[in-house]
């Protein structure tokens, strides 16, 4: 208030409040409280945006990790190759395409085969299966079997609904490959985007921390691929060596089940030991002994070897996290929960990081202060 109106205030006997209102801001402790809602209310947003938006964002991600494979080809061949970065990446493209078209042109009659025969042996081993349970008196209602099948059915939840059908499960690939082409072919751009929507001080410690995540992403995912290549090729060769029907195409299914652990191994080896017995008991038992080879070879071999340049996931966290992601999120969430996770514990490493580094620079500050003040007469 200037002082010809405190003046004319104080002749017109007027009582003027000069402490702040409700509804100003001056206050410090309303301010602090503003501000402390506000950061409740921006969380809370984005809570809710993550799930309106989760779809996308899960298309997203894809992009991020197929966009981080095509980088791991494009550096391997940078070792031995010093082309342009475009070129590489053309090699890597061309090459995926045709693995994937070849393996499909020499094999595609016996797969498209195999396929038919499958859906009949698991459905005449799920009858001799119902069968059996039957005869043990064990088998549930049908008020029972509704109940479990709205629970099936309801478990993907209303998130996922456009990923159960075939147009949507096509379109979300494409979008996925499209989004990991065009990052892989200009990162640095993606890169130097995010980079400027964070403040200037904390850009250092955000792009150590990118870094750290996209090679953590590479080393993994090629580790993956590489458990993948193996469980598939050496599952094929042991079941055909064993006289497994359909060896091929559950060596197929093993491969390309191994990019989700845990749960496609599960799933995998249900297949190749259902496989098994309905060609015998022989085949059935040699189907087992296969599985459990061939998994103890990649739980306790090739995948510590991989653990060892990347981050080490415990078995316990990264199953929790597929079923949480599987049931909120669908099969997409299924598949990318692993390097969800994987990214999420780099975060969280790199902040520890941060935090000791910014506790010790204290204790060294209190140190000297403290040896200054000895010194001092």
């Amino acid at each position: 208030m200037s002082d010809d109106s405190r003046d004319e205030a104080e002749r017109e006997a007027v009582t003027v409040v000069h402490e702040p209102g409700p509804n100003e801001m001056r206050d410090p402790v309303l301010r602090a409280e503003l501000r402390k809602a506000g950061v409740w209310f921006g969380v809370a947003a984005a809570m809710a945006l993550v799930v309106l938006l989760v779809q996308p964002l899960l298309i997203i991600f894809g992009g991020l990790v197929f966009a981080s494979m095509l980088d791991g080809g494009v550096r391997l061949i940078g070792r031995v190759a010093p082309l342009p970065r475009w070129l590489r990446l053309m090699i890597v493209v061309v090459l995926v395409i045709a693995f994937v078209a070849g393996v499909f042109y020499l094999t595609g009659i016996q797969i498209a085969e195999q396929v038919g025969e499958l859906r009949e042996r698991l459905s005449d081993q799920t009858s001799k299966l119902t069968g059996f349970i039957a005869s043990l008196g064990l088998t549930p209602g049908a008020s029972d079997l509704s109940g479990m099948a709205q629970q099936a059915l309801g478990s993907v939840g209303r998130l996922t609904s456009a990923v159960g059908t075939v147009l949507g499960a096509v379109g979300s690939l494409v979008m996925v490959v499209t989004i990991g082409l065009f990052i892989a072919i200009e990162p640095r751009l993606y890169e130097r985007g995010l980079q400027w929507m964070i403040p200037m001080e904390s850009r250092d410690e955000f792009a150590v921390t990118l870094a750290r995540m996209a090679r953590t992403l590479r080393v993994l995912l090629a580790g993956r691929l590489l458990g993948m290549l193996f469980e598939g090729v050496l599952t094929w060769l042991l079941l055909w060596a064993g006289g497994v029907p359909m060896a091929l195409l559950l060596g197929i299914i093993t491969g390309i089940l191994a990019f989700i652990p845990n749960i496609g191994a599960f799933v995998s080896g249900v297949l190749m030991i259902s496989i098994g017995f309905s060609a015998g008991p022989d085949q059935g038992f040699w189907a087992i002994a296969v599985y459990f080879g061939v998994q103890t070879f990649d739980g306790y071999v090739l995948i510590p070897l991989v653990a060892k340049r990347t981050v080490d996931l415990p078995p316990a966290l990264t199953l929790s996290a597929q079923i949480l992601a599987s049931t909120l999120f669908g099969v997409l969430g299924l598949a990318l929960a692993d390097p969800m996770v994987a990214m999420i514990k780099v975060a969280l490493e790199r902040e520890s990081e941060r935090a000791a580094k910014a506790g010790a620079g204290k204790d060294r500050k209190s140190r000297w202060k403290k040896k200054a003040g000895d010194a001092a007469p």
